[in-house]
């Protein structure tokens, strides 16, 4: 039979329990909740980057627009004189004018809509995209090609002849094509800027 002194004992020794356990659950309920906030950010965090991402991807098709329009207007202006000038309506310079090195985008960008060399398409997109586009003939001067404007052509080509009759006559040489730089900027949603860049030959 237990006395009073072993009574005291045990009961003194139950309430130490209980507040032991009383404070490992709140340390607990602690560690509990700064998890949980630190799950909602990353999530939060993921999903900003992946909307970003997106908004990136959705200004880099849209450059699309601005690359098929100096094409278009390159093809429709590639014979007679035109080509041999600048035009700065159509954002055209007939030679590579500064900056014409690699360097920022953003500077680059700048450079060129303070020379006036840039022009936006009529209305943004349905993305909501508005995009830029600037068209540079890849010479160091105004005027004809083929008559010292000192541009970066493709190499002759040469008619093959694989007949034996063939040897010691002039092989046909086809006009050289001259190089052109056409760079799009797109500006999309959330301040997502984006570049596009393509060199052809005509």
């Amino acid at each position: 039979m237990l006395n009073s002194a072993s009574l005291r004992v045990t009961c003194t020794n139950k309430r130490r329990q209980r507040g032991v356990v009383l404070m490992i659950a709140l340390i607990m309920l602690v560690a509990m909740t700064l998890g949980g906030i630190a799950l909602i950010r990353a999530v939060y965090s993921s999903s900003l980057i992946a909307g970003n991402m997106a908004f990136q991807q959705s200004a880099t098709s849209s450059a699309d627009a601005g690359i098929e329009a100096g094409i278009r207007w390159l093809e429709n202006n590639n014979s007679g004189t035109t080509l041999h000038a600048n035009s700065a309506e159509n954002a055209y310079a007939a030679y590579c004018q500064a900056p014409c090195s690699s360097q920022d985008w953003g500077d680059y960008w700048d450079a060129l809509q303070t020379a006036g060399q840039t022009v936006s398409l009529a209305s943004a997109d349905a993305a909501g995209n508005t995009v830029s586009y600037v068209i540079q003939r890849l010479c160091n001067g105004l005027g004809d090609p083929s008559a010292g404007a000192d541009c970066a052509v493709a190499p002759m080509g040469m008619n093959p002849s694989g007949s034996s009759k063939g040897g010691g006559v002039v092989q046909i040489q086809y006009a050289s094509q001259v190089y052109y730089r056409i760079t799009a900027r797109v500006a999309g949603a959330r301040g997502s800027v984006s570049f596009v860049q393509v060199v052809l030959l005509l």
